[in-house]
Formats: C-alpha cells, structure tokens, sequence
C-alpha cells in the first residue's frame, strides 16, 4: 500500500506521472466500489472515479493537508458520486414504468394471469454462457465484491485502505452506529466465505 508523506503530496504537485499513476492504481478500485455506493451502474461509477480524478488534478494545487491526501481524495470522490446519484434519481423518475409491455402478459381474469401470453412469450436464447472468470479471483476478492454496496464501501476503507470510522462516516454520510453496523455485518459475511473456502 502506498504510504501516505509529504513527499507524495510534492510530487504530486510537481506533475509527476509515474507517482500519480502508482496513486490511481492502488486508489481507484476502492473509489470505484465507493462511488457504486451512491450510483446504480458499474459505468457510472467508473466514470464518477474519472471526474473524481479530474477534480483532484484541478485542486491539487489548493490541498493544504489538515486531511491525509487519501481522505481529501476520497471527500472529492464522494461529492462527485453524490451529485451523480442524485441526477441518476431524477432521470430514473422519468423513466418510471414498466419495463416490458404490460399486453405481453395473460389478464387478470385468465387462469394463468400474469404469465406471458403464447404470441408474446420470449424466445428461448439456450444455455445462459457459462462465467468463469470468477474461477481467477481469490477468495477474499469474491466475498468483498458480492457485499451489499454500503456494507463494501465501509469494509474496504476500513480494512483495506485503513481509514479510522469518523472519516468513513463523513464519506458517506453515516452515524457511527451505521457505519459500526455495516462493518460488523460485512465482516461477518466475509469470514464466512472465507471459513467455507478453507474447509
């Protein structure tokens, strides 16, 4: 894990590709998962971690370090994907409906109602393929990922990025009675997993 010191903060600011780099690279899969908090796509939150990375670049020169650079980063990524959640509700109130049409399906007064309608059933695809990437990722990396989007969020900058509670809080937006919640039960879920995957 990269360590934190003035030092980074200089060389950042000197334009220094090689250590913003090395920044992005080891940052980015937990702001990723952070900002997946707030949105509803994996798109979307690739791309608020993109802007979030804009920003940084453009208020480098202003960081004054009363926070660890990790935090003043992860603050600009929570603002961007927070604005990004909210524009997704406006959007997603337009799109309010439902998703197939409603004549594809049987009447209420049919004796299978709600069941597709012979002309309008979908075609059967065949086997759904078969995804084994999953086969390549450790055990660890597994369970973490399938945690609920808050439980994952608080887990990885807890545990992963080291961040103390009170920070995780104001990142995003919980009383320390949540964030305490969501760490214990996201830990319990990842021992678990990680108990059947030893056994």
């Amino acid at each position: 894990m990269l360590v934190e010191d003035p030092e980074l903060v200089a060389a950042l600011r000197s334009g220094d590709e090689t250590a913003f780099a090395t920044v992005v690279r080891e940052w980015s899969p937990a702001m990723l998962r952070v900002a997946r908090a707030h949105v509803r796509t994996h798109s979307s939150a690739e791309e608020v971690v993109q802007e979030a990375w804009l920003g940084v670049l453009r208020s480098l020169p202003g960081f004054e370090g009363r926070a660890q650079l990790r935090t003043w980063v992860f603050r600009i990524l929570v603002n961007v994907a927070r604005r990004r959640g909210r524009i997704e509700e406006r959007v997603n109130a337009e799109l309010d409906g439902p998703t197939v049409d409603p004549d594809r399906f049987r009447d209420d007064d049919d004796p299978y109602p709600g069941h597709w309608r012979d002309a309008a059933a979908p075609h059967d695809w065949g086997p759904e393929p078969v995804v084994l990437a999953a086969e390549f990722q450790a055990a660890l990396g597994r369970a973490l990922s399938a945690l609920p989007g808050r439980q994952r969020a608080v887990v990885e900058l807890r545990d992963v990025h080291g961040l103390d509670g009170e920070t995780v809080c104001e990142l995003l937006d919980l009383t320390p009675a949540n964030q305490r919640v969501l760490l214990h039960r996201g830990r319990a879920k990842l021992r678990s997993v990680l108990e059947e995957a030893i056994a």
